[in-house]
Order: C-alpha cells, then structure tokens, then sequence
C-alpha cells in the first residue's frame, strides 16, 4: 500500500496557501501545524527516507515565534511563508551545518553562508524542519547514495521518486512537508515532480539566485516544488530577484500575479515526442488527456513536431557536462574514487571520455541549433505541452546502467532517453513548469511540462491554473477528500489515484 493513503486528511497535506490563511484566521497555530508534520514524518521516513537531517527543535521554536507574529505580539507583522514547515534540499548550503551533497567524499564539508534560497526562505517566515536526499553530487534522476540509502517514491515505494531533487518531492508526496526547496540542471526539479504527483518549476536562466562556481553554467538554477500550484507561486515570489553573490541574477524581480485569466483565446503547442523521444503509452494518453482539457477550457491546442535530433541532444549535452559540472565530478574523482558511489564514478569516467570527443564549441554549434529549431517551432503560440518523461517511472534502487530501462522484467526504454527534461536546459531561458497530468498503471503519477517563450513566467503559471481546474490531481482538497486505492497494475504495489 502506498504511503500517500495511510492519512489522507493529516494536516501535513493542507497547501501552503491554505495554512496561510487558517494561520491568519487563527484557526490552526503554526506550533500545531508543525507537530503535526513531525509526527507524519515519524511514521513515513522509515519506509520513504526523504531525510537527511531533522532539526525539530529549531523548527518548533520557530513555529512559536511565528505565532507570536499571527497573534500580534512585540509588534510583528506575519511575512509570507510565515510559520509554513519547509523541506530544503541538502545541496543548498545552511551555515555552521554539512554541506556534504551526499558524497562520503565530502562527509565533513560545513557550509560558510547560507545560500540564497535559504536566505529568502528565512526572511519570509518559512520554518526548514529538514533538509532533504539527493543522488551523490545531484547528478542522477533517481535518488540513493551510499551515504544516505535509497529514498523511495510514497505513492508506491518500489519506485523512485526521481533525481536529483527526489527527497524533496518524496517528502511533499508523504505529507512530510508543505514546501520543499529544489534545482535542476537537467530536469532535477521536474522528474520528481512528475513522479510524485507535484508541480515543480524551472525557472528561466537567472531568475532565482544562486552560490557557487554553478551559478555560471546557464542549464541549471534553484526553484520550487510544491503540491499546488498556488503554492509554487508564492514559494517562486519569495526566490526570485537579484543578489549580490551571483552576477547572473536577474534586475528586477519579477512577482508573479496570485490571480489568472482562463485560457479561453490562447494559442498553446503540443508536442508529444519532442524530435525521437520514444514515449510510453500511457504517458502519451495522460499528455493527450491534458491537452484536450485545455482545448475544452477554451484554448486552441494544435499539434506539432519538432526536427530534434539525438545527436544534436546528445552533443550539446555531453559537450556541456563535461566541460562545467562533469569536471568537479571528476577532479573529486581523481582523489576520492573509492568513497564514491557507483554511478558517480561512472559518471566521471563518462565525462572523462566525453571530453576526448565533444568539444565545448561543438556544444555551443548544436545547442544555438536546437534553440533555433524551439523557437521557429514555438513562434505564434504561446506555450508549449510535452510529456515530463518517456516513461512512468523506474525502480527505487535501479542506477540505469546498461542500454535499456527494466521495469518488472520489461524493457521499456533507452537509458538516455527516459527523461525528457534536458532539452529545456539546454532551452533555459524558458520557464518551465511540471505539472501532474495523471496515474500510470505502475500505481505512481505522471507529469506535463508546460513550456514558456523566454522569460515569460506568467504564461506557464497560467496554464498550470487551468490546468489544476480542468483536470484537479490528488492534493488539491477537494480530490484527496475522494481519492481511492487503485488494484495494482504492472506496479509492484497500491497506488493512490488522482
């Protein structure tokens, strides 16, 4: 059975908007809130491991203080995530505490600041009771390492919960949490956003701060997840804006609108396979499923191809790896190689060969000619719908090594292929959203990406809304309330349907 159905009215699956509000009416304390959390973590983390760290004790006391703020004492205003429990992806640094990104070769790393999400996260309220798992280095779409185990999908626990910010949407799916920090560099957010049921948003190239050499490297940057997508738009308004430490951050912050039009007159893309992307069936059906609800909202959704090619894909991406985040991997490697874990050294050795064959200038030639080929395929509309991966999803432990993914004794995909989250990095200019867009048999959920033209956040956001009307999913309050458990399909278990 999965865990998301052992408790399905807790307090921890309220949304961030709606605790907000019950906060301000003073009918829910933040103090009552967060006990609630941490007993719903005390039941769920022995099975999903979202954790790495629990710091309880600060988080109650900053509850206390948030309810000293809802209840006007010493003259202070609440703030915008005020009281809210929030999951922080253990890659973004908290001063004085490890800084380890799941590698033994870094166990006794302690971060010197704090980095931007978690200074934004701070000023505005936001409570961090915990920080969450990631795959070693963030470098995978699954999430174990040999420094914190595996973590596990709650919707179904023989299942991942995606990479590399997997902790972070496992928690948000167990009800451990009602905010959860991310990144993605690769479709990091994304993929377990999709494969837990959460909305999950790529910010476009510089919108949200950043520390570190990585804040240069245009495919990734820090964002979101949620369970709605009201909540990932106030999260998003507290992360944006510039900040000093990083040069690419973006002048002047843009604040995203609370309220949307409906998406009656607007003109949106679908693109199922984006180029030779293999999709699954049901994915396929899930994506179809959406777009058509869009159409009956009153948008006209027209159906496109895109001339993407692999070798275009795969150029720019090992091109770009290898010369940015693959090099750290392996001058890490190169002293620590028998502390790291399996894939991680794959990885490197990966990196190593990529950069005897693909040029960073030969990157450069194929990325300007798939961001050509987007833009000439988007022009005259005003966003784009593709699937979030290939397929439902993979096992908890599988490190997708070989060609093909295996899913209860099925091969089901090419290894490289299964996610299709990357082409918008090496795209990052668009905003992107994932959103839930339905159940697969394998008894976890599927997700849509929402594309925008560059720089145009407001876009996506609205579709999204649209889109939680159209087709509401499993978090929303009035779906939960009549959420069901599925007989399982070519899963290992139950699931929870949407």
């Amino acid at each position: 059975m999965s865990v998301t159905t052992a408790d399905d009215n807790h307090l921890g699956y309220l949304s961030a908007t709606e605790a907000l509000r019950l906060f301000a009416a003073r009918d829910l304390s933040p103090v009552e809130l967060m006990r609630a959390v941490i007993e719903r973590t005390e039941k769920t983390e022995p099975v999903v491991n979202a954790f790495t760290e629990r710091l309880f004790d600060a988080a109650l006391d900053q509850a206390r203080h948030a309810e000293d703020r809802y209840l006007g004492r010493n003259g202070l205003e609440p703030r915008p995530l005020e009281g809210i429990p929030v999951a922080a992806k253990e890659k973004h640094a908290i001063l004085g505490r490890s800084l380890t990104e799941g590698s033994l070769a870094r166990r006794d790393e302690v971060a010197t600041e704090n980095a931007p999400v978690i200074d934004r996260i701070l000023d505005a309220g936001g409570v961090i009771h915990a920080r969450t798992a990631t795959p070693e280095f963030s470098i995978a779409a699954y999430t174990h390492s040999r420094m914190w185990g595996v973590t596990r999908n709650p919707w179904n626990p023989d299942f991942t919960p995606g990479g590399s910010s997997g902790g972070s949407g496992a928690s948000l799916a167990a009800g451990t949490s009602l905010l959860a920090s991310a990144s993605d560099i690769g479709g990091s957010t994304r993929i377990p956003a999709a494969f837990t049921g959460t909305v999950g948003f790529k910010a476009p190239y510089g919108r949200n701060p950043g520390l570190g050499v990585l804040t240069a490297d245009h495919y990734r940057g820090d964002g979101p997840m949620a369970r709605t997508v009201d909540d990932v738009i106030a999260f998003q308004n507290v992360l944006s804006g510039p900040d000093p430490r990083d040069h690419t951050s973006l002048h002047p912050k843009l604040t995203l609108p609370t309220a949307y039009d409906d998406v009656t007159g607007m003109r949106i893309a679908l693109c199922v396979r984006l180029g030779e992307y293999d999709v699954h069936p049901e994915v396929e059906a899930n994506t179809r499923a959406c777009a058509q609800a869009l159409a009956d909202a009153g948008a006209t959704v027209e159906e496109i191809t895109l001339p993407w090619t692999h070798h275009d894909l795969l150029t720019a991406l090992a091109g770009h790896f290898s010369t940015i985040l693959g090099a750290l991997v392996v001058e890490t490697a190169e002293q620590h190689r028998d502390l790291l874990t399996p894939y991680t050294v794959a990885f490197a050795d990966l990196m190593t060969f990529s950069r005897t064959q693909v040029s960073y200038l030969d990157a450069l030639r194929a990325e300007h000619r798939l961001q050509r080929q987007l833009a000439t395929a988007m022009d005259g509309f005003d966003a784009l719908l593709c699937p979030t991966t290939a397929i439902p999803g993979w096992h908890a432990a599988d490190e997708l090594a070989g060609d093909r993914v295996v899913v209860n004794g099925e091969e089901v995909a090419d290894t490289l292929w299964c996610a299709m989250t990357s082409p918008f990095n090496i795209n990052n200019r668009c905003p992107v959203l994932n959103v839930p867009s339905g159940m697969s048999a394998w008894g976890i959920p599927t997700g849509l990406q929402i594309v925008g033209l560059p720089y145009d956040d407001p876009t996506v956001f609205r579709v999204g809304k649209a889109l939680e009307t159209a087709r509401p999913w499993s978090y929303t309050q009035s779906s939960r309330t009549g959420r069901r458990t599925r007989e399982p399909g070519r899963g290992l278990g139950h699931g929870a349907a949407c």
